[in-house]
């Protein structure tokens, strides 16, 4: 759902945080100089829909260069900001088995289950699908998927698609019944277990 501010009592609400969450703020550019912004609508809300898999086909990075590396660790800003990869057999979710969900590390935006990961042998966490996949539709999901070209091969890179975080890469070589591997950074990775 999506709400067109032009009226100015609309436009008061944007300088009112207990009325707007923060991402919100951040998406539509700060609080000053708004006049038109279509933006998703999220007042009054501390779940903004800017945070829900599925509701933006695509959020453009919200931070510079050097926010980004003020709020990431050094090794999350290489790997999802610079494209990096994380050593094999080092990852804090190479082993995990608890059960919830796989956040992005930069945006919290869920990204795999538990439920579909599993033990690949590759040395980064593997899934066989992306949450929010339904058969082989992935427009519900936290991912998106880019061609990737280098080191001389081509590659699909897995990409959050709220913040264009850069996970890992997706290969055709995993079980049944995707056959699909997800071979995912854990260091672009936050952890939340299920509650009971």
């Amino acid at each position: 759902t999506y709400l067109l501010l032009k009226q100015q009592k609309h436009l008061s609400l944007l300088t009112q945080p207990e009325k707007i969450s923060q991402c919100f703020r951040r998406s539509v550019g700060g609080e000053a100089g708004i006049k038109n912004v279509l933006v998703p609508f999220c007042f009054n809300s501390k779940k903004s829909l800017l945070n829900t898999p599925g509701s933006l086909t695509k959020q453009e990075p919200s931070l510079t260069k050097s926010e980004w590396q003020k709020q990431l660790t050094p090794e999350q800003f290489y790997v999802t900001r610079e494209k990096g990869t994380e050593p094999p057999f080092s990852g804090v979710y190479l082993n995990n088995k608890d059960s919830g969900m796989y956040h992005c590390v930069c945006c919290d935006s869920p990204l795999f289950s538990s439920e579909k990961k599993y033990c690949s042998g590759t040395g980064w966490p593997a899934f066989s699908e992306a949450h929010g996949t339904s058969g082989s539709d992935e427009r519900d999901t936290g991912i998106l998927r880019r061609v990737d070209t280098s080191l001389g091969l081509t590659r699909t890179e897995v990409i959050c698609k709220q913040c264009e975080a850069h996970l890992g890469h997706v290969f055709p070589d995993g079980p049944g019944p995707t056959g699909q591997r997800f071979c995912i950074n854990s260091v672009a990775l936050k952890f939340k277990p299920r509650k009971h």
